[in-house]
């Protein structure tokens, strides 16, 4: 049985989200956590940037995944945080 079963059900959810949920659990820690860029998590997908954003929104929007802004010490932006959340 797959770890990804609950989502692959899930009708209102585009292929693009799934796609970039699953890259974000294959990414994840043993605490369901990760911080890729959306630049990276698009090349790596062959996605666009904004199609990366606009899937974590909706993922956000589901309860799949909290998102954390992060800074550098010079108060930059760096990444995002990203927390992720299974269906039961």
């Amino acid at each position: 049985m797959s770890a990804f079963n609950f989502i692959y059900g899930e009708e209102e959810l585009s292929h693009r989200v799934v796609t970039v949920y699953v890259y974000l659990r294959d990414r994840s820690n043993k605490e369901g956590s990760c911080w890729p860029g959306v630049k990276t998590i698009a090349r790596e997908l062959k996605l666009s940037p904004r199609t990366v954003q606009r899937a974590v929104r909706d993922l956000e929007k589901v309860g799949l995944v909290t998102r954390q802004a992060r800074y550098r010490e010079n108060g930059s932006y760096t990444s995002n945080k990203y927390f992720l959340h299974t269906k039961t």
